[in-house]
């Protein structure tokens, strides 16, 4: 998946909450942090809207066709 690098601000007791977790699950606080928010997302209703349902599979499409083309180049 990828990643963005961002800036955010949170109260004292929520980042000492989040580091005392992921340190108790072995991931780093962003691997917890970024977690913790599409579950949290989705326990409170989010959902994906459509414009990046077909995002995904057109970049799907394109990545099918790009091997495609790599396996016809291959066979001469």
């Amino acid at each position: 998946m990828a990643t963005r690098k961002v800036t955010l601000s949170l109260d004292t007791a929520s980042l000492e909450f989040a580091e005392q977790a992921a340190k108790a699950h072995g991931v780093s606080l962003s691997s917890w942090l970024s977690k913790a928010a599409r579950r949290e997302a989705v326990r409170t209703g989010y959902r994906v809207p459509v414009r990046h349902a077909a995002l995904a599979e057109a970049e799907a499409d394109e990545a099918e066709r790009e091997l495609a083309e790599q396996e016809l180049r291959a066979q001469g």
